[in-house]
């Protein structure tokens, strides 16, 4: 009886721990997209955290059509960013002055319609002087609170001093063309002084490949900036002056900046 008792009581015990025991060495529950719920969470949170976030204005550049940064634009928007796109008036082709002027009023803009004290730059190419410009000469040092060019010329690029001499001097007509050559008289005043002004956080990110602007030194800012190489983090990847703003393991680096976190490119992001 004794025996019966013990044997029925070791049954029971068993019965109770077996389920538990199962329950803590069970891989976390996965979503049908193959992530955990801890991870889809954290996402949530994320795109909450991003949503309350400064909104992003993606600047385009030469030539650049509002549809072309649509990409870009859909990746941030995707992790929550409020994000809208400023076409550069006459495509670019203009001075880069009044272009900023006209920047500054879509700023304004933008704050004004989301209640926004601050936006963030997303700046590719000419974009990113645009955007310098607005910010040092036309008061945007306290509306901006992170700047990111994406292959921009900071410091001109033999490319326009080409056409501007294959243009017999004037870059065929091209005031734009004009000013991000080396050593004109807009990037001696952009770059006068202090290259990073206000509580900005500044960096750019720059690629081997680019086949617009060079020496592709010449895409890096001076005082602080955080300035990017795609080689120097993935030495294998095959970045255009473009796809800039297509390539996943660029768009990694935009987001870190943009979420204050470290920046360290994801050399094999899609």
């Amino acid at each position: 009886m004794l025996l019966r008792t013990i044997l029925a009581a070791t049954t029971a015990v068993t019965a109770l721990l077996i389920p538990a025991t199962a329950a803590a060495a069970a891989p976390e529950r996965t979503t049908t997209a193959g992530t955990t719920a801890a991870e889809a969470t954290a996402t949530a949170t994320t795109a909450v955290a991003n949503a309350n976030a400064n909104p992003v204005i993606v600047v385009g550049g030469l030539i650049g059509v509002s549809i072309a940064y649509e990409p870009i634009a859909a990746r941030l928007r995707a992790d929550g960013f409020r994000v809208s796109i400023f076409q550069i008036p006459g495509l670019g082709f203009g001075d880069i002055r009044e272009s900023a002027r006209a920047f500054k009023t879509y700023v304004d803009q933008v704050r004004a319609g989301t209640g926004a004290a601050k936006v963030d730059l997303v700046a590719h190419s000419e974009g990113g002087l645009v955007s310098r410009w607005y910010v040092k000469f036309l008061g945007g040092a306290d509306a901006v609170g992170r700047y990111i060019s994406l292959g921009s010329p900071q410091q001109g690029t033999y490319a326009a001093n080409i056409l501007k001499f294959i243009g017999l001097g004037n870059c065929a007509g091209i005031v734009a063309c004009q000013q991000m050559s080396i050593g004109s008289d807009l990037l001696t005043a952009l770059n006068g002084g202090d290259d990073t002004p206000g509580a900005i956080r500044w960096a750019t990110v720059r690629t081997w490949q680019d086949e617009l602007v060079w020496p592709i030194g010449n895409a890096a800012l001076s005082d602080g900036a955080n300035n990017v190489l795609i080689q120097s983090w993935c030495p294998l990847r095959l970045v255009g002056h473009l796809s800039l703003i297509l390539d996943g393991t660029t768009y990694t680096a935009v987001r870190q900046v943009l979420t204050d976190a470290p920046v360290r490119p994801n050399c094999f992001a899609l």
